[in-house]
């Protein structure tokens, strides 16, 4: 076989890669453009040189010299604009919308009571009256249920009570006419219904519930000449049940203000060439220092094209040897989604840089500039890196960001050395730290290190004691800025990008999860197969330097979504009823790859992150639940039908798109079938685990991850070693009862020391085998192992063994039954050459 690795094809149907989110770059091609045009962008942006312009003095400053306006300019007048648009915002009417629900939750009302009344006997007319009385929440008399009983009342009150009121109603009516005498420029009525809006301005023609009353008392006196009675009775039933339907609209009323503000345009002060805006010796006043401000602000640009040129070749050859690292193997293969990230950090700390090298300049001699540019929070970009990036990258993407933003003041070798100094020490913090606890209480010896650099850097250009105490000061904070910025740009990166940090990735490795402890409770089986699962990975992961850390915790969730069906799983029926006995070989592969699909489903409710999620979704590739399809192809040539489709009894995939992925398919195939091993020896779970490695690796199924030979050489020593000391053996203590040994031990032995009549008494398959639906199948047959006795048997003997034991072999269905097909086709063992091959 050959060592380098097999073209990736992908199958037709295959869903595409999810690692990362729509909105990052698909290529690792469109990822390195990204990054060379951030690198472009910054070094043009490190070209613009801003001149220090005209003094720029404080409210309450005394001006040390006559400042001049050198241009016409016109500034604002921050007071002016702020008042004219609190005027704005005082005009804008409030916004009051128009709702018709409660009329029909009124009628809906009327008409229930009116069903209670009707419905009643002589005998439950007190609890009826009662009950009414309750819902509307109201004392209800009985000449008043008698008079609602009456069939003319009600016809008065459903034809011509109702209909006045919804007219009545669909004018607008308020709570109380009281809260709307602070509004002194009206309100807007919004039907959202009609789409329609109107300025009321006549407050007092707007009608509350009050009025609503007394209007509805006088509109059956005079045009219903109903007596006084009738209408008292009509107000009880309605009264209770009528509300409002105006209600005012914050929401809309505060966006309309802010419109309304922003559509103010400001008010400025001319200042004209010449003029003299403060004079030497005067007190700066908060006008003159908005002058001043805007004098700064209008002071030309310039801009050196040679320095921004040379800039973007240092970046290059750089970014080249970050190239170079990857290509050496000294540095992990960065995605397309590692170069937004790393673009993401140049361009905010490189922006960043810039806008302090522009305050640093107006402060003039109140802070020296070049010591605002020290607090710049460079170990932060560093710290964001590590979370999600290898060391090497990291240092190496550190030398890039330390560099663009030591240019951006126009800073020295003293400068790029404390940011890199800062940065080297922040990447060590961060991957030393294994929870946000951790990585909070790492400020104190992020804060040492830093303040050392500084009193290095003072040494190497010393300018006294005030300068070294300030710049101190600005370095000590701009270190716990940095920790902030750590803690509040890990989430965002999370959500944008899709990836996991480590803090996250080991809190959901804690057991006490609730999901985890879900999958205990309902699963246990489950349970206890992700555990194994994760030792495995892990190590597996180690040895080939994948990341350990997200594939044992893709181990321990991966198998989450059997939560929904755990007893159509074998090793969480525990003897029981076997549910998948009763149903087509169809509907059960249909059970067992929805758990993929409902592991995913259930790991997005649970936020476990985008790289968990694909690793569950990939966690069985596309490979064939072998033993259902067999069944279901013998029950169509039974039938004389034609056989099923192969791809309707395959996992939806994708395929492993990553090393982790492919680690995560293997080991959870191997782990499974090894349970069903009869006297699991050393050299049987080595040729158990080449098979199944072979097997997997012939149907395709790393074709698209990034695992070679020499991985999977390692991957199944790793295994190897693992489950030896899974399967150790135990010193069997002595029975109690002596005269039955004593019998077993007289009886010759056979094969392999076994017990002739307990060879002989075997039945081919007990029934404990044929548990349907239980675990998925996954890889076709199992080989034949070295003392000849074919897995097939094998599995059948162990299934009777141990009945109902946790896991599953790939090579059977998901239940214990072997594939006979399946069995022949595993003649060939793929035995892995200790020469380490080549990706």
């Amino acid at each position: 076989m050959s060592a380098t690795k097999k073209p990736r094809t992908k199958k037709k149907g295959n869903r595409p890669n999810r690692s990362e989110p729509a909105s990052v770059p698909r290529t690792v091609a469109s990822g390195v453009g990204l990054f060379l045009f951030t690198l472009l962008l910054l070094s043009a942006l490190a070209g613009v040189k801003f001149s220090s312009g005209p003094p720029l003095y404080l409210a309450g400053d005394i001006a040390e010299q006559d400042v001049t306006a050198q241009r016409d300019l016109l500034v604002e007048d921050v007071d002016a604009t702020r008042l004219k648009r609190q005027q704005a915002a005082e005009a804008q009417p409030s916004v009051f919308d128009l709702d018709m629900e409660p009329f029909a939750e009124l009628e809906q009302g009327v008409r229930a009571a009116f069903l209670a009344v009707n419905s009643a006997t002589t005998e439950t007319m007190e609890d009826v009256r009662w009950q009414v009385a309750e819902d509307l929440n109201a004392e209800i008399s009985k000449s008043t249920v008698a008079i609602w009983q009456r069939e003319d009342f009600q016809n008065l009150v459903l034809a011509r009570v109702l209909p006045w009121m919804h007219d009545y109603l669909q004018a607008g009516v308020v709570e109380s006419a009281v809260a709307l005498d602070d509004l002194k420029s009206g309100f807007v009525m919004r039907d959202l219904v009609q789409e329609s809006e109107i300025l009321r301005t006549d407050l007092g023609a707007v009608a509350d519930i009050r009025s609503l009353r007394s209007d509805l008392a006088l509109y059956m006196k005079r045009e219903l000449k109903k007596p006084l009675v009738i209408r008292k009775a009509t107000w009880a039933l309605v009264g209770p049940l009528v509300q409002p339907s105006l209600a005012p609209s914050p929401a809309e009323t505060s966006a309309r203000v802010m419109r309304a503000m922003e559509a103010v345009t400001q008010v400025y002060i001319p200042l004209r060439e010449g003029q003299i805006v403060v004079r030497q010796g005067e007190a700066v006043t908060t006008q003159q220092q908005l002058k001043l401000q805007a004098m700064f602000n209008a002071t030309p640009q310039a801009y050196t094209v040679q320095r921004a040129v040379g800039i973007f070749m240092i970046s290059i050859l750089l970014g080249l040897g970050l190239a170079l690292c990857q290509r050496a193997g000294l540095c992990q293969a960065l995605g397309a989604k590692d170069y937004v990230l790393l673009s993401m950090v140049l361009l905010l700390f490189g922006g960043l840089a810039k806008f302090l090298s522009l305050t640093a300049h107006p402060l003039g001699g109140r802070l020296a500039s070049d010591i605002v540019a020290y607090s710049l929070p460079v170990p932060a970009a560093a710290g964001v890196l590590a979370l999600f990036l290898p060391y090497a990258v990291s240092i190496f993407s550190l030398i890039i960001v330390a560099f663009l933003c030591t240019q951006m003041p126009g800073g020295d070798l003293a400068l790029f050395s404390f940011y890199f100094v800062g940065g080297l020490l922040q990447i060590f913090v961060v991957k030393r730290a294994e929870t946000r606890s951790e990585l909070l209480a790492s400020v104190l010896p992020l804060l040492a290190g830093l303040s050392l650099a500084w009193i290095g850097v003072s040494f190497m250009d010393y300018k006294g004691l005030n300068h070294a105490l300030a710049g101190g000061a600005y370095v000590l904070a701009g270190g716990v800025v940095s920790l902030i910025l750590v803690l509040s740009l890990a989430p965002i990166v999370e959500l944008l990008l899709g990836y996991t940090s480590r803090f996250r990735l080991m809190e959901l490795m804690s057991l006490e999860q609730p999901l985890m402890q879900e999958l205990m409770v309902t699963a246990p089986g489950t349970y206890h197969h992700s555990i194994i699962l994760s030792n495995m990975v892990e190590a597996g992961a180690r040895a080939i330097g994948a990341n350990s850390l997200l594939a044992k915790v893709a181990a321990l969730y991966h198998d989450v979504g059997k939560l929904s069906k755990p007893l159509y799983f074998i090793e969480n029926q525990m003897g029981g009823e076997n549910k998948h006995d009763k149903l087509a070989p169809s509907m059960s592969a249909l059970i067992l790859t929805s758990h993929v699909k409902k592991g995913v489903e259930m790991a997005r409710e649970h936020k476990l992150g985008q790289e968990i999620e694909d690793l569950i979704q990939q966690h069985h590739g596309t490979m064939l639940i072998s033993y259902f399809y067999h069944r279901a192809t013998e029950q169509a040539e039974a039938k004389g039908e034609e056989p099923p489709r192969e791809e309707e009894f395959r996992y939806p995939g994708p395929r492993p798109q990553t090393k982790e992925a492919g680690l995560l398919l293997l080991a959870d195939a191997i782990e499974a079938s090894s349970r069903t091993l009869v006297e699991p020896t050393p050299s049987r779970i080595k040729g158990h685990i080449e098979t199944i490695i072979k097997k997997i690796f012939t149907d395709g199924q790393l074709d698209e991850s990034e695992l070679t030979l020499k991985d999977m050489h390692e991957i199944s020593e790793v295994f190897h070693r693992i489950l030896t000391g899974i399967f150790h053996q135990r010193i069997e203590y002595p029975s109690a009862d002596k005269d039955k040994s004593a019998d077993s031990d007289d009886r010759p032995a056979g094969k392999n020391g076994e017990n002739q009549d307990a060879r002989t008494t075997e039945t081919p398959v007990d029934k404990n085998v044929q548990r349907a639906g239980v675990r998925e199948a996954h890889v076709s047959g199992l080989a034949k192992s070295a003392d000849g006795e074919s897995n097939e048997e094998k599995d059948v003997s162990s299934a009777k063994d141990k009945g109902g034991r946790s896991g599953h072999n790939p090579e059977q269905d998901p239940t214990g039954q072997t594939s006979h097909r399946d069995a022949r086709d595993g003649a060939n063992v793929l035995k892995f050459s200790k020469t380490r091959g080549n990706r």
